[in-house]
């Protein structure tokens, strides 16, 4: 059983400004306030690197550029994601040799999971 609280505020990301905001969905506020792209919904469980992380906001780039985001699952939360641009290489490599879907070789901690 899961006692967690449900909310209905999620990240909303955008990667080139590196600037992320939690709120609440509403039409018509997909847009960055700063250099007006869209926004990427990242879900309510997202780990946002600090502004000045450089390797920080290139992994996440890529990992909401693979389509996963963070949506809880639970008492569970969204599970893993890499953190550094070198565990996201690591990552890609082996899904272009194995044929596994980048999204799950991407939120896969251990690499010898995927490798089996």
């Amino acid at each position: 059983m899961c006692i967690r609280p449900r909310t209905t505020r999620r990240h909303f990301v955008c990667p080139p400004c590196r600037a992320s905001w939690k709120r609440r969905p509403a039409p018509g506020r997909d847009r960055c306030p700063h250099c007006r792209g869209e926004l990427i919904d990242a879900g309510q469980d997202l780990a946002v690197p600090r502004k000045q992380d450089d390797a920080g906001w290139r992994a996440l780039t890529a990992v909401l550029a693979a389509g996963v985001t963070f949506h809880s699952r639970c008492c569970y939360g969204p599970g893993w994601r890499p953190r550094t641009p070198r565990q996201v290489r690591e990552r890609l490599a082996l899904a272009r040799d194995s044929g596994v879907p980048v999204a799950e070789a991407l939120t896969t901690r251990d690499l010898d999971e995927l490798r089996a």
